[in-house]
């Protein structure tokens, strides 16, 4: 019987064969095979889930655009700001920017476009005070990804999605199994309000507001 380490090697590698429809084929799937089955052993990996869950449940992760545009309105800003509040509780945590398009225009321009939506996202997040080590303008998707399955002009298809990818690699240290005290530390402070009542015998006591 194969040991419980090398099956799940040996599962990693054959999940590494398989990639997202339109994702580009790259010349390093077994690094990348490797870099996941250590992510597996240690433990980080689900970190990386648990805290990618909470964020696209917490945080709107997708920004739309305007045809033919990589410019930010008024209503992606406000996206943005919520994104770049929470990223800052996180200050371990690294993010990907995945860059859409809809399917009107050729390969290589919406493969361009996608990305200049991509850096103008992260971009956003920077001048929030977001460190752009932390933040990674992924190659574009393009037209490759739809939400909507349509040919013609579609804003739900024009978009960047912010994704956990990751732990900044100076800050492993955090995942020692202390890590809740991370991942629920901005409910102690900023989450939990705290309110002063006064007692009938007149002394006052701060209490947390539910």
């Amino acid at each position: 019987m194969l040991k419980r380490p090398l099956l799940l090697g040996l599962v990693v590698l054959a999940g590494a064969c398989t990639n997202e429809a339109g994702l580009e084929l790259g010349r390093s799937s077994f690094g990348d095979a490797n870099r996941h089955n250590s992510a597996v052993l240690n433990g980080e990996l689900d970190y990386v889930i648990q805290l990618g869950q909470r964020f696209a449940r917490e945080v709107p992760n997708t920004i739309n655009f305007e045809f033919n545009s990589a410019r930010l309105d008024a209503q992606s800003m406000a996206v943005l700001d919520r994104q770049a509040h929470w990223i800052k509780q996180f200050p371990e945590v690294r993010f990907k920017v995945f860059g859409h398009t809809d399917a009107v225009g050729g390969n290589a321009f919406n493969h361009s476009l996608g990305k200049r939506r991509a850096n103008a996202t992260v971009n956003y997040l920077v001048s929030k005070g977001i460190s752009r080590r932390r933040l990674q303008a992924v190659v574009s998707f393009g037209e490759t990804q739809p939400v909507i399955a349509v040919q013609s002009r579609e804003r739900r298809n024009r978009r960047t999605v912010t994704e956990v990818s990751g732990f900044v690699s100076n800050n492993r240290s955090v995942l020692d199994g202390k890590y809740a005290q991370i991942i629920y530390r901005d409910y102690v402070e900023s989450a939990v309000a705290a309110t002063t009542l006064t007692h009938d015998d007149g002394l006052n006591s701060t209490i947390a507001a539910e």
